[in-house]
């Protein structure tokens, strides 16, 4: 087994914590992939100080040649993208075509930051004052960390490292331990693309010590977390403390809202796609099914007749529908949720089991599930599974259905199925999430627009697209007087 190394200062280190953990197959666990090191925190201390050496250079280095090296980048990644999609389906266990899209997509988000390297512009503002020439710039922050979960290992690091690269900073990225196979991949890209030594640098390890190391060394300016509302919280507040610049994307508990005139059939097929695809590992998944209750017993017959053609396995599989969770521990969480829901009463209708027969024993493996008749109070109906379980909410007409939507904590994304225009464009007013969707399911994104969410799925601005570069750069305002004289009056 390759035991995976820490890439610190332009080269490959082995760990020399003495702490291992096994990469898994979450789809066969017999499948052994790697041994996982669990680094130290002077490991991570060495990272922080390689980029602070590196990081006048590279800010000195001019933002298109920065961006020409992130180009290239993504070059690299679409020609390896088999080979990283390969290992992403092993260690993650998403379906290998989901996990071609995400490659793709990640190769699509780089190649468009990569642009931005000619788009970094400020502006000129007309001063009060003759003979003044006022505009802003926007700089790097110096040293940043990027912090990044498991369920989509390619995609999430690249939005991040990309437009962090391009606004001249230095990086440290923390994959999750979960996955640092698809992480060394993508470190290893950025290396042939050309980065110098110390600007980018990974270390694998624990929250506890390379976390940590990462988010409080004083040398650190920003981070970037994608990952719980529990962790982010507690990130934002104690960055916060430090005046550190804090970005964090977290938990999501999508609907989508369903009315009377909707194209059933098309709602049906998103809604199964968004709810079971990727196991419902994703912070897009779709969780609540909001529907009228006028075709709430079609709309739910359905559902059940599509879900029960799902097949589950192995994702390496390509007759397979639906994969495993990625680890023991996420697989138990899902069936808490699910006998949870059965105590408080949610009607049972589809799935709600562990799957084990043949080969399926040796995964974590859900039927995928579906509760019909929860009430908005439920937790079910409020908390983030994580996992291939669906709520159907069913409301009596199109105020009540953007109430129920909104009433959880969360703000991510949303999607509503529906021909009236007028009730559309109200939908798109009231809705409390960051993305939103008509007529199309609850998750995707394009690389040239925004990501992110409201109320608890978000804070610190959006990742992705042109404002992307906000949270990695600082805006500098300049005043240039070139009259020649003391100036006069109330500067205020």
């Amino acid at each position: 087994m390759e035991t995976y190394t820490n890439f610190i200062d332009g080269q490959w280190v082995p760990s020399q914590s003495g702490r291992f953990t096994d990469n898994v197959n979450p789809a066969d666990t017999r499948e052994k992939l790697g041994r996982v090191p669990l680094s130290t925190t002077a490991e991570a201390r060495s990272a922080v100080e390689a980029a602070v050496r590196a990081f006048p250079k590279w800010r000195d280095t001019p933002a298109p040649v920065r961006g020409a090296i992130v180009a290239k980048a993504a070059r690299l990644l679409e020609e390896r993208k088999e080979e990283v999609a390969r290992a992403l389906t092993l260690e993650e266990g998403k379906l290998l075509r989901e996990a071609r899209g995400e490659v793709q997509k990640a190769v699509n988000i780089v190649e468009f930051l990569a642009g931005e390297s000619r788009r970094l512009s400020g502006e000129t503002v007309p001063s009060e004052l003759p003979s003044n020439f006022a505009y802003t710039v926007k700089q790097p922050l110096g040293v940043v960390s990027l912090i990044t979960p498991w369920n989509f290992p390619v995609c999430i690091p690249a939005w991040k490292i990309a437009p962090a690269l391009v606004g001249g900073n230095t990086c440290l990225f923390k994959p999750a331990t979960l996955t640092p196979w698809t992480a060394t991949l993508l470190v290893r890209i950025f290396q042939d693309a050309g980065l110098p030594p110390g600007v980018l640098n990974l270390v694998i390890g624990s929250g506890g010590e390379v976390g940590e190391e990462f988010t409080t060394h004083p040398a650190v300016k920003a981070i970037s977390f994608t990952g719980s509302n529990d962790v982010g919280t507690a990130l934002y507040r104690n960055g916060a403390r430090a005046m550190k610049k804090v970005q964090c994307e977290m938990g999501g508990k999508n609907p989508i809202v369903i009315l009377a005139d909707a194209d059933l059939p098309l709602a049906v097929e998103a809604t199964a796609q968004g709810a079971f695809g990727s196991t419902g590992q994703r912070c897009t998944a779709t969780a609540r099914a909001v529907v009228e209750a006028a075709v709430a017993d079609r709309f739910v017959e359905l559902l059940l007749e599509r879900t029960k053609r799902f097949k589950v396995g192995n994702g390496m599989d390509p007759s397979v529908d639906m994969g495993p969770s990625v680890d023991e521990g996420q697989h138990k969480t899902v069936l808490s949720y699910i006998d949870i829901a059965k105590r408080d009463g949610a009607k049972l209708v589809l799935g709600g089991t562990r799957l084990s027969d043949g080969d399926l024993a040796h995964g974590f493996f859900t039927a995928p599930t579906i509760f019909d008749h929860v009430e908005r109070s439920m937790r079910i109906a409020r908390e983030e599974v994580f996992g291939p379980v669906l709520s159907v909410l069913r409301v009596k007409d199109f105020d009540e259905a953007v109430e129920v939507a909104n009433d959880v904590p969360y703000g991510l994304t949303s999607s509503i199925y529906t021909n009236d225009a007028a009730k559309t464009f109200k939908f798109i007013d009231r809705i409390e999430t960051g993305i939103t969707h008509v007529n199309s399911p609850t998750m995707g994104g394009e690389a040239q627009l925004p990501f992110g969410g409201m109320k608890a799925t978000g804070v610190g601005s959006r990742e992705m697209g042109r404002v992307a570069m906000d949270f990695f750069t600082e805006l500098k305002t300049v005043y240039v007087d070139y009259t020649g004289r003391k100036r006069e009056g109330n500067l205020y």
